[in-house]
């Protein structure tokens, strides 16, 4: 009886400390700063200012929300901060110029490396480059599937999705895209994939079990760049930066029939969604604030002055 006990505390003790209450931290790169802007999402109000490393771009939470990567793209690393404490761990090597990257359910992260036409895989318990993987001319946005069977590359100059299969870590499918391809996301299943194209102000849907686009739409929005794309928990809405339009596009998922669009700020990059779908944050470029964006009334609340060239956001909630 003492030894069940015994185990049984012990279990309780390992959830906890695994599974910590969350900060409620919003966490956003300054590119042009050097540094991260540490937000309190529920005042909206700046905590501090991380020093962080040169040009600081691509931003993500490890599986258990304790440690926060970003890819400083003049150091070819990605730095690491613990969320909690805010303590800085240290630098890992991530090949030549990381520039985004995505966290797979185990706990590595998929990098893209623009100037070396690759992608990295990278162990950051050891420290360790698992293996490099060769896509398409200047790669640029990462997503891992839900279930983790799959990581998506999009190539800028070659204008492809390339498929990696995560087991056997190659590439096992190119799928031709509009011109300069950028975001990529999932939706909840991972059944499907959404990819925008800057160049080509278009954004497409890509049926993963076959690997081929089944929807696109060019955006009937004036100046419109598309970048990041987030979705809803519930699979029905999607939410797409638009760049130089300074506004956020609201379309429909599954149809992706433009809804509305809200004003952001300038340049507008970036992008992060709470966990229970309530909130959008933007990163604007130009303008060097974050945008909060209430998602049912579509509606922009606040805008959160931060550092220079704010380029991508993560929210510990």
């Amino acid at each position: 009886m003492k030894l069940k006990q015994l185990l049984l505390s012990s279990l309780v003790f390992v959830s906890a400390s695994a599974w910590a209450d969350p900060t409620y931290r919003l966490f956003v790169t300054n590119e042009k700063s050097n540094s991260v802007s540490v937000i309190d999402s529920r005042t909206g109000k700046v905590e501090t200012t991380l020093n962080i490393g040169d040009r600081p771009r691509g931003i993500g939470l490890s599986p258990d929300q304790k440690t926060l990567y970003v890819a400083l793209s003049e150091e070819n690393a990605i730095g690491m901060v613990d969320v909690q404490t805010l303590e800085f761990l240290g630098k890992l090597d991530a090949g030549d110029d990381p520039e985004t990257f995505d966290v797979h359910p185990n706990g590595n992260l998929y990098l893209s490396n623009e100037d070396d036409a690759k992608a990295t895989v990278l162990n950051p318990s050891t420290g360790k480059v698992i293996k490099e993987i060769r896509v398409g001319l200047e790669p640029e946005g990462v997503a891992v599937s839900p279930t983790g069977e799959i990581a998506l590359v999009t190539s800028e100059s070659t204008n492809m999705v390339h498929v990696i299969d995560t087991k056997e870590y190659k590439v096992i499918a190119n799928i031709l895209v509009a011109a300069r391809p950028r975001g990529l996301a999932f939706n909840s299943d991972g059944s499907m994939a959404y990819v925008s194209s800057e160049i080509g102000n278009e954004l497409a849907i890509i049926d993963t079990k076959t690997f081929t686009i089944t929807k696109k739409v060019v955006l009937d929005i004036p100046k419109s760049k598309p970048m990041a794309i987030k979705i809803s928990p519930d699979d029905q809405t999607l939410y797409l930066t638009t760049g130089r339009a300074a506004k956020v596009a609201i379309l429909d998922a599954k149809t992706l029939e433009l809804k509305a669009t809200v004003e952001v700020g300038k340049r507008v990059w970036g992008a992060e969604l709470s966990r229970d779908g309530s909130t959008l944050y933007t990163a604007n470029g130009v303008s060097d604030t974050v945008s909060v964006v209430d998602t049912a009334t579509q509606k922009t609340t606040m805008n959160i002055n931060v550092g220079k060239k704010p380029w991508g956001l993560a929210l510990d909630d």
